[in-house]
């Protein structure tokens, strides 16, 4: 972080110490900027803002155990920015709306207990398994024990694949399928299960497909027709096996031995649930010390649609998923769902603890969702201390309250900061 003070890194923090840290914090070289306060009526409430580059992608490397495509997640700068200014060693991270898993593998990292929910299965298979790495050699020798002679199928993806890579593809699959039904996979099976997944399509040839969307969107076997049409493309032979190495070794690149050993304890108490975010019984009362998490957004991300070829991959019905995953049409139906999310975080959210509830920006923000997630969160129980505004530095104050946010994307990360007092 850029700061103008030492950073306080303590758990419990009293809000008017938040406050103060956040005023206090300055934007990155060259200009260092000052952050910005003022208060804005939030839904009736008036509340402070910060404003400023709080972090950047550059400014602190992540891990590149991160490194795993998932549509619209953040940064692991965002939630390393609240663990180190409200919690310790061994308090309890949550993420309600899990997705990558970025929440509570930074967690991990810090020497946090981490708790992951998604409603979407494909979350654990993506996240689970980084917190036990394997070992390249590890990868290496299983991958020889695998087939790569599947048969075809009844699924035709002739249009994403060669007719080898597909055999590939399709003998790496069952291979994984019946050693999870079988209850005999290990680490290293879904360590391989986790990366084949993250390759199954993109748009270079690190991934398995013919050039098509990122990784984090799979289309439809029509549309990719009509990608290969337009780019007069064929796919190509891609070894599946060569590719989960060379993927492996990205995301182990930047692992130390001790970063392996925060992962490893951390996994010893984590919780991995698949629930509606609304209804979490197996967390306990008042655990948890700090939540960071960013929920879906209305119908701009189409969660089923983008993962239907992961779904086939790993033995998922992407239909049945779908209706699982909140995906409401219109605002009032978000915050009717956001309104029960707040009474269960209330629930489980220890005395002093914090829930940090990232929005981003909506139809190019002309839609501040802040506007109903900080009367929900008050009626839930909590205390709303701030709207923080990590603002891109191209961003101009003036678009930041949505008057124009260069035509379309998320520039600036906004975020609820919710405690709930003593």
């Amino acid at each position: 972080m850029f700061l103008k003070k030492s950073p306080i890194i303590m758990a419990g923090l009293p809000a008017s110490d938040v406050n103060a840290y956040l005023a206090g914090v300055t934007g990155p070289p060259p200009n260092e900027a000052s952050t910005e306060v003022c208060s804005r009526s939030c839904g009736g409430h008036l509340v402070p803002h910060y404003i400023n580059e709080f972090w950047t992608a550059g400014q602190r490397k992540a891990s590149s155990i991160h490194e795993i495509s998932y549509r619209a997640c953040f940064k692991p700068q965002l939630p390393r920015f609240f663990i180190d200014i409200v919690t310790k060693t061994g308090d309890t991270v949550y993420d309600p709306f899990s997705g990558r898993g970025t929440t509570v593998i930074e967690a991990g990292l810090c020497g946090r207990n981490i708790i992951a929910n998604d409603a979407n299965p494909l979350s654990e298979i993506m996240t689970r398994p980084r917190f036990f790495p394997p070992s390249i050699a590890a990868v290496e020798e299983r991958l020889k024990k695998i087939p790569c002679d599947g048969e075809a199928g009844a699924l035709d993806l002739s249009m994403f694949y060669h007719p080898e890579t597909q055999k590939e593809i399709t003998g790496l699959r069952v291979y994984l399928l019946r050693k999870r039904e079988r209850g005999t996979d290990d680490a290293i099976d879904r360590w391989i299960a986790m990366v084949a997944t993250n390759r199954l399509t993109g748009h270079s040839s690190g991934f398995f497909s013919v050039y098509t969307l990122p990784p984090n969107q799979a289309v439809s076997q029509e549309s990719q027709t009509r990608i290969n049409r337009r780019r007069k493309q064929v796919p190509e032979y891609r070894n599946t096996h060569r590719l989960i190495i060379k993927k492996t070794k990205s995301l182990l690149r930047t692992l130390t031995g001790p970063n392996v050993k925060a992962l490893n304890r951390a996994a010893e108490r984590a919780q991995f649930l698949t629930r509606d975010a609304r209804d979490t019984p197996d967390i306990a009362d008042e655990t948890v010390q700090l939540t960071v998490t960013s929920p879906p957004f209305l119908d701009i991300v189409q969660y089923r649609e983008d993962n239907w070829l992961r779904c086939w991959f790993n033995g998922l019905e992407s239909t049945t998923i779908g209706t699982t995953i909140t995906m409401s049409r219109t605002v009032e139906e978000w915050a009717a769902v956001m309104r029960d999310v707040f009474f269960e975080l209330y629930r489980v959210t220890a005395p002093g603890g914090w829930v940090a509830f990232e929005v981003g920006e909506i139809r190019k923000g002309t839609l501040r969702l802040e506007e109903y997630i900080v009367p929900l969160g008050i009626s839930a129980g909590f205390s709303c201390k701030a709207v923080m505004i990590n603002s891109q530095a191209f961003t101009k104050t003036s678009h930041i309250w949505g008057v124009d946010n260069m035509g379309c994307g998320t520039n600036t990360n906004r975020i609820i900061v919710l405690k709930k007092d003593r």
